[in-house]
């Protein structure tokens, strides 16, 4: 199946650089969210990195426009109902996820395709609220989603090879990098990622460094181009803890248990850039 027309559950930094990257690659993309306010704030900030663009000299004036364009507002999932496939990138809680998979899956088309751009929950436990787990997958973007290059594919137990090379063939037309993993908590990014960030959080709250210290280590020592609590107020610490809560149940193993400090900046509302303090204050 050629996929021409997608939807995106969740209009925040995460869905709307998936909708972005699938209106640049030609397709048209209706963008939903709980309220007509996100949808617009999605849209106004994929406005903003088109204009970027076309400053930069990447597009055309019209070109940017012809992409714009391609995005329509849906402020109920009724307005999807002709949809081919959908990514669903809503907050990283499993009981809103199978609400609105349940909800799509009584709405839309028999051969339309659910994907959800979960970062650590299960796709197998996902499929199994829907009447069509074959027609399951995950295809989880990496942020900021028109910058970074790799979606990680995960196919659930039920996945069918056809849904899988058509959630292949659509990442690539996006200009993505696809790798595959198999359907354990985490699966292969954060499964190696967040422990990192954990520990980062521990050295930070055994006060072993600071974090401009812990993150100019990481930076000049190992050359990652962000340090571990930098990319942790970008990723979201509430999002973070999302993660490890689900490693550490799933996995069993103590080395996935979130430090305090992250559970307290998280209950305090220190969520990271969004929320405009993390382990750094941000401004505007």
């Amino acid at each position: 199946m050629k996929v021409e027309k997608l939807a995106v559950i969740g209009a925040g930094q995460m869905g709307g650089g998936i909708a972005q990257v699938a209106a640049e690659a030609g397709l048209q993309v209706w963008l939903n969210d709980i309220s007509l306010d996100l949808i617009e704030k999605g849209l106004a900030g994929i406005r903003q990195r088109l204009d970027k663009q076309v400053q930069k000299g990447k597009y055309s004036a019209e070109q940017a426009r012809a992409v714009f364009e391609r995005l329509h507002p849906a402020q109920h999932l009724e307005e999807l109902r002709e949809v081919q496939f959908v990514v669903e990138a809503a907050t990283e809680k499993e009981d809103i996820k199978i609400d609105l998979f349940r909800r799509l899956d009584r709405l839309l088309p028999t051969e339309a395709i659910l994907a959800s751009n979960t970062s650590s929950i299960p796709i197998t436990r996902l499929a199994a609220s829907t009447r069509r787990p074959d027609r399951f997958i995950g295809m989880h973007f990496m942020n900021p989603v028109p910058v970074m290059k790799l979606v990680e594919i995960i196919t659930g137990l039920a996945t069918s090879e056809e849904t899988l090379q058509t959630t292949l063939e659509l990442a690539r037309r996006m200009g993505k990098t696809c790798t595959r993993s198999r359907d354990f908590p985490g699966f292969i990014v954060n499964r190696i990622l967040m422990p990192m960030i954990n520990e980062a959080v521990y050295a930070l709250y055994e006060g072993v460094g600071t974090p401009e210290d812990i993150d100019a280590s990481m930076k000049l020592g190992t050359n990652h181009p962000m340090g571990p609590l930098e990319l942790a107020d970008l990723i979201g610490l509430d999002t973070c803890l999302a993660i490890l809560e689900v490693l550490h149940k799933g996995l069993g193993d103590s080395k996935y248990r979130p430090c305090p400090l992250l559970r307290q900046y998280v209950d305090a509302g220190y969520l990271g850039r969004k929320s405009g303090r993390g382990f750094y204050k941000y401004e505007g």
